[in-house]
């Protein structure tokens, strides 16, 4: 007599396949719904990527508008002068101030100096004794040369296309340089209007801009000054509030 086979009572985990591959099917749908054709692993680096170039966007937008309404504010200034002696003298004083704000566009012998990071070897090797922070520009070193050239009394000072004033602040991260909202990878171009000869004894006699060439010459950073017969320097351009003041 034939045996006529058992049937088995289904499980539990049987019972729940159905549940668990609905629930996977929602899954997948959604994420295809959320990604829309982008990469969702991609994470924080998409988005800081993204996020610093909205930014630098909405400071190029604000810089415009600020740059319009200075233009304004300057026509509306000059028509009150013509009809007010009281503005006009005000305007004058105001003026006369420009220059040494930074306000004002600059030309005239200089230097111009450059500092960059080491060339990486071919084969991605460091030089013998060196870790991967000794074969970068730093923003100590940035502010040291800047230091300098103030010292040696120069007339004016840019970074880049930056014109610096006294509320100006050099600031890195890694070894990008920040500036007045803008973002600047090396080599770094230091530029001024001033005596070159006075430019240098200044830089010889800082001994954090000594420090500077010690690394030059143990891993061969970059840091060269040349005389310039005419430099041009852009109006500054930064907001000229104080948040901290403190009188000496």
């Amino acid at each position: 007599m034939a045996r006529i086979p058992r049937l088995r009572r289904p499980s539990g985990w049987a019972a729940l396949v159905p549940v668990v591959a609905l629930a996977a099917g929602l899954l997948f749908a959604t994420s295809g719904r959320t990604a829309q054709g982008t990469d969702l692993r991609a994470g924080d680096v998409t988005e800081l990527s993204g996020l610093i170039s909205q930014r630098q966007g909405a400071i190029a937008r604000q810089e415009q508008q600020f740059a319009d309404l200075q233009q304004q504010i300057q026509q509306l200034t000059d028509q009150a002068a013509s009809r007010n002696s009281g503005v006009a003298q005000a305007k004058q004083e105001g003026d006369s101030g420009a220059v040494s704000a930074g306000l004002v566009a600059l030309t005239g012998p200089g230097v111009e100096i450059t500092l960059d990071d080491a060339p990486t070897r071919p084969d991605g090797t460091l030089p013998a004794n060196a870790r991967p922070d000794d074969l970068v520009i730093h923003q100590s070193d940035v502010q040291a040369v800047v230091n300098a050239v103030w010292a040696s009394g120069a007339d004016g000072v840019a970074i880049m296309d930056q014109r610096l004033d006294a509320t100006s602040a050099v600031r890195c991260v890694g070894n990008v340089l920040l500036l007045q909202g803008r973002t600047y990878s090396p080599p770094f171009v230091i530029t001024a209007i001033g005596d070159v000869d006075a430019v240098k004894a200044q830089l010889a006699a800082s001994p954090q801009v000594d420090l500077l060439q010690q690394a030059v010459d143990a891993f061969g950073l970059t840091f060269s000054v040349k005389a310039k017969s005419q430099v041009t320097l852009p109006k500054f351009t930064g907001s000229l509030d104080l948040q901290y003041a403190e009188a000496h």
